[in-house]
């Protein structure tokens, strides 16, 4: 049974059409626009979305890019009563796209839900291991890294990654869930990215009516990951003062949802991750102190890809071999490319990596296989990274302490009480400094 959206301003024939859909087996959900469409989206997963192209409130091509930006794996049929839009629904068409014209028969609704999506097949077996399926890597810190999940995965501890941006945090915590083999499904969620109003109802589900656009009941990410896996990306980023409801939540392994008074049991590994360092998290009170031992039974560190540079050929040659097979192109790698990677210090780690290749790969000359790399792999944040950082070796101690009251002054829009006491000093001694330097005096 698949759980569908149907998306369409015509009524009679939606009342047809979710008849027909039930008739099937399945079960069916109606929205008459794109607004009701997002609300349904939100407080359920579909498998398959039955969409009108053209809307009260605009196109369904938004509700496609609406789709994308939440993840949904959703198949997409695109349902029109305008023939002359037919070639444009047949050019956008995908694996998980495609399209009817009005009007409908049993059999067009039954044929489309019973279609199953293409898998694309690999051009070739890759001859790079991938460990747990998804991680790559043969250095020392990488065989430490697979031994601690080859541990945890044993036990149902709650696992905190640490690592800077770029380094793989999610890959990692799919590895996790892969190899603890257990019956659920991995969930993820991002708490950086959701606002202080909607964070309890992405963790814990809500009742039908709790609040304004509350239009159905939905099941909290916790919910979701039963007998399963929670990601919690960016942990460090939810508000203090929700945090105290997910301790509960990880004392008492019970959800209420928001607008609900009944106590549902959960079960679940919590992974959580945070690109903040272990001194940042404590002095930066942007976690409490008991929620972290909670989170954190299990606590690993990523390493970045600068301590772990004999793995970057490896990651370029995977890379490589992904947009080849996605393209049906057979670009090699030199020893001079690789070595050329290997030899920079990538500060956006394995994303600024993949980035790079795939930069690479849209540049190469399509009537030949060697890949065309570019002049510099420098980002604007790794040019920013250099900027804020200027200390280098050989320079004098005075140089040092300028540059560090550049950066602090900077920081804090020039306000030298502050400058003052972030470099723990005196703010006589600073403008002592400031006047010697010159560089600053007002």
């Amino acid at each position: 049974m698949l759980n569908v959206l149907l998306v369409d301003d015509d009524n009679e024939f939606t009342d047809v059409a979710a008849n027909i859909i039930e008739f099937l087996g399945h079960h069916v959900s109606v929205a008459a626009n794109l607004k009701e469409a997002y609300e349904w989206l939100d407080s359920q997963p579909f498998e398959h979305i039955l969409l009108d192209f053209m809307l009260p409130d605009g196109s369904g091509l938004h509700l496609i890019d609406h789709l994308k930006k939440i993840q949904s794996k959703a198949q997409v049929t695109f349902i029109t009563g305008h023939p002359s839009v037919k070639g444009i629904l047949a050019e956008i068409s995908g694996p998980q796209m495609g399209y009817l014209v009005k009007p409908l028969q049993r059999e067009d609704i039954e044929g489309v839900l019973s279609k199953q999506p293409k898998i694309k097949p690999q051009a070739k077996t890759s001859s790079i291991k991938r460990h747990f399926g998804c991680l790559i890597g043969e250095s020392a810190p990488m065989q430490e890294l697979y031994l601690m999940i080859e541990r945890v995965a044993k036990t149902s501890a709650n696992v905190m990654l640490m690592g800077s941006s770029g380094v793989g945090k999610e890959v990692v915590a799919t590895a996790i869930h892969k190899a603890s083999q257990v019956k659920g499904q991995l969930v993820t969620t991002n708490c950086g990215a959701l606002s202080k109003e909607l964070i309890g109802s992405e963790l814990f589900g809500h009742e039908k009516g709790a609040f304004t656009g509350a239009v159905a009941k939905k099941e909290g990410v916790f919910e979701r990951a039963e007998d399963g896996t929670l990601f919690l990306d960016e942990v460090t980023e939810m508000p203090i003062d929700m945090q105290p409801n997910l301790l509960r939540v990880l004392e008492s392994k019970k959800v209420i949802k928001v607008g609900g008074t009944k106590e549902i049991p959960v079960n679940c590994r919590v992974v959580s991750a945070s690109n903040r360092t272990m001194e940042s998290i404590a002095t930066d009170k942007v976690l409490r102190e008991d929620i972290y031992f909670r989170l954190a039974v299990f606590p690993i560190h990523i390493p970045s890809l600068r301590e772990r540079k004999e793995d970057i050929p490896l990651l370029a040659k995977a890379f490589l071999e992904e947009l080849n097979s996605e393209n049906g192109c057979e670009y090699v790698w030199t020893d001079a490319q690789l070595e050329r990677l290997s030899k920079f210090d990538w500060p956006g780690n394995v994303r600024e990596l993949r980035h790079s290749v795939h930069r690479a790969f849209i540049m190469s000359d399509p009537k030949g296989n060697e890949i065309q790399l570019p002049h510099t792999f420098e980002s604007p944040f790794s040019q920013t990274k250099k900027q804020d950082n200027n200390v280098t070796a050989g320079q004098t101690i005075e140089n040092v302490e300028k540059e560090l009251i550049r950066i602090t002054l900077e920081k804090v829009e020039g306000n030298k009480t502050a400058a003052a006491e972030m470099l723990g000093i005196s703010t006589k001694t600073l403008y002592n400094r400031l006047h010697a330097y010159g560089d600053f005096a007002e």
